[in-house]
């Protein structure tokens, strides 16, 4: 199902965070969306799962405008994790990645025996379902951050939007994970810093810079050596991949572009 973020402009405490920003998520696809910190990535996811109301513009799925659903409709279309999923309460891994099933319970049902197989599913594809009868507040900042990515494939979505989802994931993890929002099928909306792992995980990247929208296209078209200097104030070399040809960034310490200074 299609993702439509049209036109998004948001403001908070009478300053503009995003202007006029619209981007498009093909159903089944991966889009990237990278770019320096405060340019305006989370607000915009945050405005796709409804935690944030925009000053103007729309938010589609399937082109249905979320804005106008309630709250359950929109949480069986969208499912998010953000950069401050955490809770205080000890319940289980289980109980954690079954909260996702919310949506779609009428009050405080039990879970069908279907609905407990999707959870047992999402646990087993994120790797911890050995896990499941421990505490949450017992498991390390990588385990709790694979469990709430179970919860929110669990929820069984259309659309799933993670903020910097690979914080605090070993290497493995992280190309485990990203390999996962690649075969899954839904329609994926990223924000990642580290540009190699967008790269090859997106179909295709959009980037922010002080809450515009200045590039987008594949990550072959986006990471230009160019881009990185203008938008991150780096100077970096771009390579192909040697097995896919994806590109990568070749950083060095030296080649950092002062403020204020010729790119």
């Amino acid at each position: 199902m299609e993702l439509d973020v049209d036109r998004l402009s948001v403001e908070l405490a009478g300053r503009a965070i995003v202007e006029q920003v619209s981007l498009r998520v093909g159903s089944g696809s991966v889009v990237g969306l990278v770019g320096p910190n405060g340019s305006g990535k989370s607000t915009v996811l945050r405005c796709v799962y409804r935690a944030l109301r925009p000053r103007s513009g729309v938010v589609r799925v399937g082109g249905a405008d979320i804005g106008a659903m309630s709250p359950r409709e929109s949480a069986r279309l969208v499912a998010a994790l953000t950069q401050n999923s955490s809770g205080e309460l000890d319940f289980t891994v289980a109980e954690v990645v079954a909260l996702g099933r919310a949506p779609h319970l009428k009050g405080n049902a039990p879970l069908s025996a279907r609905e407990a197989a999707l959870c047992e599913r999402a646990m087993r594809q994120v790797g911890v379902d050995h896990l499941a009868h421990r505490g949450v507040l017992s498991l390390s900042g990588g385990e709790r951050q694979r469990v709430l990515i179970a919860r929110a494939l669990a929820q069984e979505p259309e659309v799933l939007v993670l903020d910097e989802p690979t914080n605090h994931l070993d290497l493995r993890h992280q190309v485990d994970l990203l390999r996962l929002l690649r075969d899954s099928g839904l329609t994926v909306l990223v924000v990642l810093h580290d540009l190699n792992l967008a790269a090859a995980a997106c179909d295709r990247l959009c980037v922010l810079s002080e809450g515009a929208l200045v590039a987008s296209g594949t990550p072959a078209e986006v990471l230009t050596e160019q881009l990185l200097r203008e938008v991150f104030s780096v100077r970096a070399s771009v390579v192909a991949h040697p097995l896919d040809g994806v590109p990568q960034i070749l950083y060095t310490l030296a080649n950092h572009v002062e403020e204020g200074s010729a790119p």
